[in-house]
């Protein structure tokens, strides 16, 4: 998976949690849309996207599918 479609999916699941959560828990819990909703607006601004960091530690977005050297691969 891209580093962009994780950060959108993550992105879209913390709002959708946010919003169930507002609805069982406590309304409080829009903030939590509320500051993915700025993060995503921030980053489209200054290119600095703390969800990227979290998610290049976890390996997502790495060469997972990228051949190994030396090995034959039809994929281009």
């Amino acid at each position: 998976m891209k580093m962009e479609n994780a950060i959108r999916v993550l992105a879209g699941t913390m709002v959708l949690l946010s919003l169930a959560l507002a609805h069982w828990v406590s309304p409080y819990w829009l903030f939590l849309a509320l500051f993915v909703a700025l993060n995503l607006i921030q980053s489209a601004f200054t290119g600095f996207c703390p969800a990227e960091m979290v998610l290049k530690k976890l390996g997502v977005g790495g060469n997972c599918c990228q051949p190994v050297e030396g090995m034959k691969s039809d994929l281009k």
